[in-house]
């Protein structure tokens, strides 16, 4: 048996409060959950016991406070796991909101990755936004099948140096190596960046 050694509200949601078992946290819990199984410091419990307890008493809560975090803007399953495991509820109410959410609809990491592949290549390359969807948590099936549908990198690369070198004088060759140097930190490949600074400097 553990004893639960905290119980106290939540800085930043009072409907909710943190247990701690034997010192350490263990898990938030909705208040009402809290009131109904007379939990206090100092009563002896299974883990297994609060977690049944977490589980049943707040998937709908858990879910809603899920779908309101991804009304603002599309999420990946990582980024909603992390949300929730900030929010301190347990893997085990992660996983009901993840299979409620895929289900209808709400969450697909491959549809995110299109989204956001495609809104993104405005400003970078191709390379970064790979890596900003792996950090994400997206799979890399997923970002493959992103990058396939994005246009021609070049013409995206071009835009983002027209308006780097805005105002510029592009006969200068240090000014010509910044750019170049800009064009690769935004993810641009390095025959991409070439290739744009070529065809810029054809131009003028």
């Amino acid at each position: 048996m553990a004893k639960i050694t905290g119980v106290t509200p939540q800085v930043k949601d009072k409907t909710r409060c943190n247990i701690e078992v034997d010192g350490r946290f263990f898990c938030g819990m909705d208040l009402e959950t809290v009131v109904r199984n007379r939990l206090k410091s100092g009563d002896e419990v299974t883990e297994e016991a609060l977690a049944r307890m977490q589980l049943e008493s707040e998937k709908q809560t858990a879910l809603d406070k899920a779908l309101t975090h991804i009304s603002a803007s599309m999420k990946t399953e990582r980024e909603i796991r992390a949300y929730l495991a900030r929010k301190g509820y347990l893997e085990e109410v992660a996983d009901h909101v993840v299979e409620k959410m895929k289900a209808y609809g709400y969450l697909d990491d491959e549809a995110y990755a299109k989204s956001y592949a495609e809104s993104a290549a405005k400003r970078k390359g191709s390379r970064l936004i790979a890596q900003e969807l792996r950090r994400r948590g997206v799979g890399e099936e997923a970002i493959g099948a992103a990058m396939e549908e994005l246009s021609d990198e070049t013409e995206s690369a071009k835009k983002v140096l027209g308006k780097y070198l805005r105002g510029k004088d592009v006969s200068d060759v240090k000014t010509v190596q910044r750019a170049y140097a800009y064009l690769v930190s935004k993810g641009f490949g390095y025959e991409t960046a070439r290739a744009a600074l070529q065809e810029l400097s054809d131009g003028e």
